[in-house]
């Protein structure tokens, strides 16, 4: 059979619109709508029959019920939801009614035409609005993660468009960069009370409600973090509704975070405002963390590196202040850290963390070491290590849960006493690859 044969048998089938007469060969030639190559076969059928031509009104057409003529009111709603909100990238997405669906199938059926000939109303209803709504907005289409997802409510029922029309999606914007912690005490992220569970408040002996004793009714065990020191500004400039910290791993409360940084990425949720100078907002972060967190580096970044921040593999780097029991001697310490160097560690979960993490035990390798004695009893030492290492542990041999350890070569006792993160790397590859990170405009 021809295609002006399959042509007919469509157009037979009641009052049948070009879109939808021509959606059943979309995979026919290339560069016509559906619409055109509908009114191409009607055309090239009454040439062929020498027959009148007859043009069918798209409303009375029973597959779509009108719907193939709306694709610019629907462009046009879609604009107008989007009129508010800043963005690059979009998407548009269709919920096709029921009743449409099952025309199409039947549509083919009568026709003898395969269940797939052609393409789906869905597929040309989000192409047809979708390249309008890039039209009307300036905006690319990412079939990825774009910045909004514009999903279309089609009802032939409805004579006009409102905004339960078109359902909004509003996705992060991220910024990557890396902290420094200048001060000690200061936890990554907040930190609960664990006696009020955040509530600040606690039951008072003759009833009621009193202020926490264990934080002092603020709900938090620190009054601040490098999350409440680094993401207001963010999410001012974005204009969004809530922002998120993601670290590359943490270091402890009392560690300091010098050097080159820990890479973080801050997630803001419903942004309004999506390129955004990441110098300015660089000094801004700067001199609302007060001396106590600065932050480097700072990129528009992808959603993905967020699962980069969080997974890839990174050795750390460490600066040590370290208390021995008994007298030590430089030469007792230089041999003991040159057996250290390059060995592999096993270290059971530490007793500190126990609490927390399952018991396992874990072999990791001490990259580089070296230290020096500040007096018989006293020390400094850098190390470093493979992502996982517990360091202070290594030190200390926690009890025989580390081995080898610093303590244990020397046969003395030893614990950190001060502890400061150097530097955080990838280890076989950078953080900031450009993959993950997004021009300013």
């Amino acid at each position: 059979m021809t295609i002006l044969e399959d042509a007919r048998r469509v157009a037979e089938n009641g009052p049948v619109c070009d879109s939808c007469l021509g959606r059943c060969f979309a995979d026919r030639s290339f560069g016509l709508t559906n619409a055109e190559r509908g009114r191409s076969l009607r055309v090239a059928s009454a040439l062929e029959d020498d027959e009148p031509f007859e043009q069918t009104d798209p409303e009375t057409c029973w597959v779509c019920e009108g719907e193939s003529q709306r694709f610019d009111e629907y462009a046009e709603t879609v604009a107008e939801s989007l009129a508010d909100w800043n963005f690059g990238t979009y998407q548009v997405g269709t919920r096709t009614p029921p009743l449409v669906e099952e025309n199409e199938k039947l549509l083919r059926e009568s026709a003898d035409l395969p269940d797939d000939a052609g393409e789906s109303f869905k597929s040309e209803f989000n192409r047809e609005v979708g390249k309008r709504v890039g039209q009307l907005t300036g905006a690319e289409v990412d079939f990825g993660r774009p910045d909004v997802l514009a999903l279309l409510n089609v009802n032939p029922e409805r004579d006009e468009l409102s905004d339960h029309a078109v359902e909004v999606q509003i996705n992060s914007a991220f910024v990557y960069g890396r902290y420094k912690k200048l001060e000690r005490d200061i936890p990554q992220t907040e930190w609960p009370c664990r006696e009020c569970g955040g509530s600040g408040k606690q039951l008072a002996e003759g009833g009621g409600e009193e202020p926490c004793d264990h934080c002092g009714g603020s709900g938090y065990l620190y009054d601040e973090s490098v999350e409440q020191l680094t993401t207001p500004p963010v999410l001012e400039a974005m204009d969004g509704e809530e922002a998120l910290f993601h670290g590359a791993g943490r270091e402890d409360v009392d560690a300091l975070m010098l050097d080159t940084g820990r890479p973080f990425v801050i997630e803001v949720k419903r942004p309004r405002v999506r390129n955004v100078d990441t110098d300015a907002l660089e000094a801004e972060i700067n001199e609302f963390g007060d001396g106590k967190v600065e932050v480097t580096d700072l990129a528009l970044a992808t959603h993905d590196m967020v699962e980069r921040v969080k997974e890839l593999d990174a050795s750390k780097t460490y600066r040590m202040d370290v208390a021995f029991d008994d007298d030590v001697t430089e030469q007792a310490l230089a041999e003991a850290i040159e057996e250290l160097r390059g060995t592999t560690i096993e270290q059971d979960t530490p007793q500190r963390v126990d609490h927390r993490r399952a018991s396992l035990t874990r072999t990791r390798t001490v990259y580089d070491i070296d230290g020096h004695l500040e007096d018989a009893r006293t020390g400094e030492l850098e190390v470093h290590g493979e992502g996982g290492l517990y360091v202070k542990e290594l030190v200390s041999g926690d009890e025989g849960r580390t081995t080898p350890s610093l303590a244990g070569l020397l046969g003395v006792g030893a614990e950190v006493t001060a502890l400061d993160v150097v530097r955080v790397e990838g280890e076989d590859e950078a953080f900031d690859d450009p993959e993950y990170l997004k021009e300013e405009v």
